[in-house]
């Protein structure tokens, strides 16, 4: 996996591979122009990689050349028509194979072939080492094609993404799956804990705890641990800022997971829009809010049950328990309403079997 800007790629086909393609070309086109000596024309800029290692492998005698296509941009023009720059043989009664490093709608070639139809060449063929079947829209023959690709957005080997990875040896393809990113809402006792640790392994999500992930940076003196702590040494709130930096960090060391379970984090609805707006920049998204929902007395005996084994002074008071439902009220109804407004919102019936839950959760996730 490669980060390229703000995008991740995958390794899709090898060195190997490509050059298996490259020499099987060259070898199907020796036996066609063995008699000829035929003009290579590499279209730039993305052949230029392509074009140099079939050269080394064509056996017999050949000119070559390269071309760019642009754009006329007259006011009386739609652009679409293309000029080329840098041919200077006269190809007039020659063999010509255009090489290309892809071909996907094909509308490049069909600009090729009204180009040099007008030049009167004996021949005009077209080899391409990447070719998209799914994508191509025009009914002229590709003459030689390397390998058969889906239509999915690719770099490497002279292709590139805003111009980064051309230089790359192997193709890498656009990692574009349907990401499931969840918030899960719960009071205490409602196991929003145990059915987080169920979903993560079913769906290969990664769950990243507020808490755990300020620990983290903390006691590992980050220099995102050190800000949040100059601001709870002061006794003050750590900015909401702060905390999506982390999360931040937190998603750009799993670029290969199907997406992230948020835990304590939004609390507020300022921090809600903070992290909408941290996601789209990942060209990511909530994909649902899920609450936990169940009877206050239910989760009180709860509660009190886990208290004798846990000791945790806060899970055996009844008063402190109903403090924090209260809390969790306060902080949450803003949330609910926020998602619910996105038609995010999803409430799930926390009471049951840890088994009947995980399946109530999985029904909704399934179906989003």
């Amino acid at each position: 996996m490669i980060k390229l800007h703000d995008k991740y790629f995958k390794k899709f086909i090898s060195e190997a591979q490509i050059q298996e393609a490259v020499a099987r070309m060259s070898t199907e086109m020796a036996e066609d122009l063995k008699d000829e000596r035929p003009i290579f024309i590499g279209i730039l800029n993305g052949v230029f990689m392509f074009f140099a290692d079939f050269m080394k492998a064509y056996p017999y005698t050949c000119e070559m050349s390269f071309i760019k296509l642009a754009s006329y941009h007259g006011t009386s023009s739609s652009g679409d028509i293309k000029e080329l720059i840098g041919l200077s043989q006269d190809i007039e009664g020659r063999t010509v194979v255009v090489l290309e490093d892809i071909i996907d709608t094909g509308n490049t070639l069909e600009e090729l072939h009204k180009i040099f139809k007008a030049k009167k060449v004996k021949d005009f063929k077209i080899g391409t080492l990447f070719f998209k079947p799914e994508a191509y829209t025009k009914q002229h023959k590709i003459d030689y094609i390397g390998m058969e690709i889906p239509n999915e957005f690719i770099v490497g080997y002279g292709l590139d993404y805003d111009e980064l990875g051309r230089n790359l040896p192997e193709v890498y393809q656009l990692h574009n799956h349907n990401m499931i990113n969840l918030i899960l809402f719960g009071k205490p006792g409602a196991g929003k804990g145990t059915q987080a640790n169920f979903l993560k392994e079913k769906y290969n999500l990664v769950h990243i705890s507020t808490g755990d992930v300020f620990r983290y940076n903390m006691k590992n003196d980050t220099e995102l641990g050190k800000l949040a702590k100059s601001f709870i040494d002061k006794g003050d709130l750590v900015p909401d800022e702060v905390t999506i930096n982390m999360l931040q960090a937190e998603v750009e060391k799993n670029p290969e997971a199907n997406g992230f379970i948020f835990d304590g984090f939004p609390r507020t609805t300022a921090q809600a829009e903070a992290l909408d707006n941290f996601l789209t920049t990942k060209d990511m998204g909530i994909s649902a809010t899920i609450a936990l929902e169940a009877d206050d007395e239910v989760l009180i005996e709860r509660l009190l049950e886990r208290g004798k084994d846990s000791g945790r002074a806060d899970d055996q008071d009844r008063d402190k328990i109903a403090n924090r439902f209260d809390e969790y009220n306060q902080k949450t109804a803003p949330l609910i309403d926020f998602y619910k407004q996105q038609n995010k919102f999803h409430s799930i019936n926390g009471i049951g079997t840890i088994e009947e839950i995980t399946v109530r959760l999985s029904t909704a996730i399934d179906q989003l």
